[in-house]
């Protein structure tokens, strides 16, 4: 489980599970459990889509629930969040930022196999997940799936805050900021990456052990557990592009760059006058 958290496993970074599987969970879980190594676990780091979609249906197996239900029981409920979701009512539609026209970018990347594959959606991906494997999973999976606005995100993300949290106990908020990959080229800890990996795109001002994590479709959080900031950027760069989509890794290290520094400014005392 640590491996899969840390994206230390060995599983590649993405396949079309969709195309053989149609989405069916068992299935899901069987071709992933087949899907042959790209390297010995625990030597490489190497983000996988796969092990956070492995993770969300073991997750499911062992408490005989639903990842949607689950979240909702356990996190969106308790804490309050009428504004965070999978899978939203059309009512939340025009509150949302469209994704893609289509599913040209993964078309592009199944390439001889996109011709055979009948389920391609053709319209414009507004209110539902974006991630095609997600998409097929009914909408909720370990790896995509999840709405919410920044006030909502940011609540849910001091929950990783061992000062703030109201859910978490403080050895599990550790685990956070621990970095798990000693001697890899990528700096992480459970299910987050660290700003001490070179070029994170946390920017210059963010501690080494502060964490983050991005989303596919233009969005980001960084956690500073030193400072107990967060920083939320959400955007939709994917829409409306055709592929390659814009890369904003830059502006994602600037944003959070800038904010650090206007907040470190505001945090200094006032000169009396």
């Amino acid at each position: 489980l640590r491996q899969l958290a840390s994206h230390t496993s060995g599983l590649p970074a993405w396949r079309p599970l969709y195309l053989t599987t149609g989405g069916e969970r068992a299935r899901t879980l069987e071709t992933i459990a087949a899907e042959p190594l790209e390297y010995s676990p625990g030597t490489q780091v190497l983000y996988s889509d796969l092990g956070f979609i492995t993770l969300g249906l073991l997750l499911e197996r062992v408490t005989g629930n639903s990842l949607a239900s689950l979240a909702r029981e356990q996190l969106f409920e308790p804490l309050n969040l009428g504004r965070t979701f999978f899978n939203p009512a059309q009512a939340w539609q025009t509150e949302m930022a469209a994704c893609e026209l289509g599913n040209a970018y993964e078309r592009e990347m199944c390439r001889a196999d996109a011709e055979r594959f009948q389920g391609w959606r053709e319209q414009l991906i507004w209110g539902e997940v974006h991630d095609g494997n997600a998409h097929f999973l009914g909408g909720a999976a370990g790896h995509a799936g999840l709405f919410s606005d920044a006030r909502e995100t940011l609540r849910l993300a001091n929950q990783f805050l061992a000062g703030r949290t109201e859910l978490l106990q403080p050895q599990t908020c550790a685990l956070f900021r621990t970095n798990l990959t000693e001697g890899l080229a990528e700096a992480r800890s459970f299910a987050w990456q660290l700003a001490a990996t070179k070029d994170s795109t946390a920017g210059t001002s963010l501690p080494p052990d502060s964490f983050g994590h991005l989303g596919f479709t233009g969005t980001s959080c960084w956690i500073d557990p030193n400072g107990e900031r967060t920083y939320i950027l959400l955007t939709n760069r994917t829409h409306a592009r055709t592929p390659p989509f814009a890369n904003i890794n830059s502006t994602r290290r600037r944003f959070h760059t800038l904010a650090a520094a206007a907040l470190d400014e505001l945090s200094k005392p006032k000169a009396r006058s």
